[in-house]
């Protein structure tokens, strides 16, 4: 995620921001621009302009008025939500603080999301144009039952609807769920991102023509679904799965290896570009072979091989300095050549874009 100055002062502002802290300005992501701009209201109409190209008129999402959402939508859009939150069918519920402060958290998550798939132009079809398949979130609630046990919802993927359980927008709960699955993370953005890599294998892999390359890498994604959830879940993985899969919920079946994939490649282009932003670099003392800087674009890499080459000694560096704090690690994931493998699966499929 890029770091931006504002247009109005020059201060450093970033993504979520709405307010430059300096001058006061209103600041908004405009998505046609894929960057943050300083907005001036434009007199008798409600429309904001933009300070630095005043002759461009745009709103703010019809979702900034609970401060869901500060992404913009143009003047003349007769959707009044922006390109993320019109792909949002069911939401938390706002008359309660519980379900305003998660519908929030949900937010911050998946605009991240889309500010990578409009970077990579990626499929991000709606129900409108693609009743069956056209991309659609809903954010589900738990149900209390008539004796009084909660009933989790569900978080998936069919057919272009992603489900999101909404209860994990707070921190305790997904932490819990994290603990006692046993994974090493378990993010908000992070199901964001699995779960609309299982869309993307839809639209670019299945519907794409790319079945045999993928089956070359992934393997067979005919064999049973279900069964290799079920034998994953009581068997678990084999021994030597880390040298094929970046997670364990990767080896169970090609589907779930590829949206993992999909997520992990997201996350390492999206920190490097953040890297590159701030300027960072590792050089560390007396160990030449683990320096990196970020002197490419990450959103137009070569090749997965030169992100990887890039975040292995970030990621280590960043772990390091996440144990000295007694936190643990931001990437406990390794990346061996069979993992770099699909990355460049991936990696392809969305630079063909």
């Amino acid at each position: 995620m890029r770091l931006y100055d504002c247009d109005h002062c020059g201060q450093p502002i970033h993504f979520d921001n709405r307010d430059c802290m300096n001058c006061g300005s209103r600041l908004a992501f405009v998505p046609e621009a894929l960057a943050m701009h300083a907005l001036q209201p434009v007199e008798g109409e409600e429309v904001w302009s933009l300070f630095a190209s005043p002759e461009r008129r745009v709103r703010l999402c019809a979702n900034a008025g609970m401060d869901i959402c500060n992404w913009t939508v143009l003047a003349d859009d007769p959707n009044p939500f922006c390109p993320a939150c019109r792909h949002n069918r069911l939401v938390p519920d706002t008359s309660t603080e519980e379900g305003l402060r998660q519908w929030r958290r949900i937010s911050q998550a998946q605009r991240h999301l889309f500010y990578s798939m409009l970077k990579w132009n990626l499929p991000r079809i709606n129900r409108d144009e693609d009743p069956a398949g056209g991309l659609v979130f809903d954010f589900l609630v738990d149900e209390i039952q008539a004796d009084g046990t909660v009933k989790a919802a569900m978080t998936g993927h069919e057919n272009g609807l992603i489900a999101i359980r909404a209860a994990e927008a707070d921190d305790a709960t997904r932490e819990q769920i994290r603990v006692s699955m046993n994974e090493p993370y378990r993010t908000m953005l992070g199901h964001f991102r699995h779960e609309t890599g299982h869309y993307i294998w839809d639209k670019m892999v299945r519907d794409g023509g790319r079945l045999d390359e993928f089956r070359e890498v992934f393997g067979d994604e005919t064999v049973d679904y279900g069964e290799a959830l079920r034998r994953n879940y009581e068997e678990g993985p084999s021994p030597n799965w880390q040298d094929f899969f970046i997670s364990t919920y990767a080896s169970s079946h090609p589907w779930e290896d590829f949206a993992e994939s999909f997520a992990h490649y997201v996350h390492i282009v999206d920190t490097l570009e953040t890297a590159r932003s701030y300027g960072m670099s590792i050089d560390p003392r007396r160990h030449e072979e683990l320096s990196a800087e970020v002197d490419f674009n990450p959103y137009r890499a070569d090749s997965a091989e030169q992100l990887v080459s890039a975040w292995i000694p970030f990621s280590l560096a960043i772990n390091g300095i996440h144990r000295s704090m007694g936190v643990p690690d931001l990437y406990p994931f390794i990346l061996t050549p069979a993992v770099t493998a699909k990355l460049q699966f991936v990696h392809d499929l969305v630079q063909g874009r």
